[in-house]
């Protein structure tokens, strides 16, 4: 099997000094080495490369794309979250017909996995993304004036509905794969080890454990 290795950081001082980079190329070189992958080139790009037209800012990708299916070679990543963490951009690069590894995932993550994986991800970043604006905007529209101390209040309870909503929202679209899980016989201790070495976080960014996965699976 040859490999061509694509790497990716989404700053320019990221690309200056290098972070990132390094690493995600020794974490990928070591699982072509594992797995007997032949690696024939490597790619390295910076740049944020955000939605469904990525690719049409981010040249190397372009480049490594077309060499790979050249060369009937895999596309290899260190996270998925390297080639983008939006769904139809992850979908789009599926059927491009250049076969692609995500070396945290393994060689074996079918389609399906990928999918869930990648709408885990573009999920992540909307929550970040707009959970503090929409707070503010809650407290802005009742006339709260923001940092004023009397307020906190007021503030604590918007902010736990907010938490509870994403709670669910973390919840519903984590099921599916922990439910996939379950049905091919892996128990709760074993889903936690396996969400943990794919990179999965807990909706507060910690570990799973066999308590985390059953409270998820109680919610379905």
């Amino acid at each position: 099997m040859k490999a061509i290795i694509y790497t990716r950081v989404s700053t320019a001082e990221q690309g200056k000094s290098g972070l990132g980079l390094e690493s995600q190329l020794n974490l990928v070189t070591e699982f072509c080495n594992n797995e007997n992958i032949e690696v024939i080139a490597h790619y390295q790009e910076v740049e944020t490369g955000k939605g469904q037209d990525a690719l049409s800012v981010r040249p190397k990708l372009k480049t490594a794309l077309e060499h790979a299916k050249k060369e009937k070679a895999y596309l290899i990543v260190a996270k998925l979250d390297r080639l983008g963490r939006n769904v139809a951009f992850i979908s789009s690069l599926m059927e491009s017909k250049v076969p692609f590894i995500v070396a945290q995932l393994g060689k074996d993550a079918d389609s399906f996995m990928l999918h869930l994986y990648a709408a885990l991800s573009e999920k992540e970043r909307e929550l970040i993304s707009t959970r503090t604006r929409a707070a503010l905007k809650v407290l802005k529209d009742n006339g709260v004036k923001l940092g004023n101390q009397t307020n906190l209040d007021q503030a604590r309870a918007i902010a736990h509905v907010t938490t509870k909503k994403q709670a669910a929202d973390f919840a519903s679209n984590v099921l599916p794969m922990i439910k996939q899980f379950r049905d091919n016989g892996e128990t709760l201790p074993a889903i936690a080890e396996k969400l943990n070495t794919m990179g999965v976080k807990t909706r507060r960014g910690g570990a799973w454990y066999a308590s985390t996965v059953a409270n998820i699976l109680k919610r379905g």
